[in-house]
């Protein structure tokens, strides 16, 4: 594994510098919805202080969320999801220089299980990387489903947005179905193992479980496609844990950071770390036959099995990748 080192002094004020201008920003909209102006009338006004690309994206977002729109039976908003991609594009380009590979090994047609490794944020920016990476890379780019946790689906405004981009609840009955529609769905087998693990333990990847991803890709005779991903992983530098300020929102774990809660909101602006995104090569499971579902040593071995292949090349990234923030 590569050597880590801390931020620089210059990304450090790069990020204290954007997340102001956020900051800014939404205190803006907050003062013109107070003094009267309809929501869209105080993002346009507010989103002057953005820069030309942010600003036209949080617009493309406001116009959409005011229109008529006929999302899927989970909430997917194709439209939504379009309106979004700029936003997505400049996280992806600017904030954190995103490298993207093997885009090619996810079948341009038909289902597909995309297992990952997970950063332990609560906010899905790793999937929604993903999702900006296939995209703008692939030959036949479609809109990937991404599996989040139930509790931000159950928070206000932001259910609303993760449901649009293609957000589903992590239900393994819910993931077979949207695969047998010929969907790509995005897992993360750690789960909460995934997001309890110190900023020291970083890209170890945790146990997979009993292999019910394993089960759900035979199931429903998909491929398993292992993606690695670097750089997620130290948009929170995890120092220990605020189980007051979890049982206050109510959200499952609550990270203390180098930046939060010291910074106040700021604090939750992720740092700017590099990334890199690696698309493995499928992983077909039809010869096991449907009848290795229903055997748990099967599944357990075919889970290590690619937990294994997975950290290996999270280890190889992270030596490509090099230095986290510069």
């Amino acid at each position: 594994m590569g050597t880590q080192r801390p931020v620089s002094d210059e990304a450090g004020e790069q990020h204290v510098e954007a997340a102001e201008r956020l900051a800014d920003f939404i205190r803006d909209v907050r003062l013109g919805v107070e003094d009267g102006l309809e929501p869209a009338a105080a993002t346009d006004a507010a989103a002057i202080t953005l820069p030309d690309g942010l600003r036209e994206a949080v617009e493309a977002l406001v116009r959409r969320a005011t229109e008529e729109s006929r999302p899927d039976p989970w909430g997917f908003d194709e439209g939504y999801a379009e309106a979004a991609y700029p936003f997505g594009d400049l996280l992806y380009r600017y904030w954190w220089r995103i490298e993207a590979a093997g885009v090619e090994n996810v079948p341009a047609h038909g289902r597909a299980l995309l297992v990952a490794n997970w950063s332990g944020s609560l906010l899905p920016f790793d999937a929604a990387m993903m999702a900006v990476a296939l995209m703008k890379g692939h030959p036949l780019p479609r809109w990937p489903r991404f599996q989040v946790s139930d509790w931000l689906l159950s928070v206000p405004l932001a259910s609303t947005f993760v449901r649009r981009v293609g957000g589903v609840t992590a239900a393994p009955q819910l993931a077979r179905r949207l695969l047998r529609r010929g969907e790509l769905v995005i897992t993360h087998p750690e789960a909460a193992r995934g997001g309890v693990k110190p900023f020291s333990e970083r890209y170890r990847l945790q146990s997979f479980g009993r292999g019910s991803f394993v089960e759900t890709a035979i199931e429903s005779g998909a491929p398993i496609v292992p993606v690695a991903v670097v750089g997620a992983e130290e948009i929170y530098p995890k120092l220990g844990e605020s189980r007051t300020l979890a049982r206050l929102t109510g959200a499952p774990q609550l990270p203390i950071t180098p930046t939060f809660p010291w910074l106040g909101p700021l604090g939750l602006v992720p740092l700017p770390s590099r990334w890199r995104i690696e698309f493995c090569e499928p992983i077909d499971l039809s010869g096991l036959g449907p009848e290795a579902a229903a055997d748990r040593l099967t599944l357990i071995d075919v889970a290590q099995s690619v937990r294994t292949a997975l950290q290996a090349k999270v280890d190889e990234n992270l030596e490509t990748r090099g230095p986290a923030y510069w």
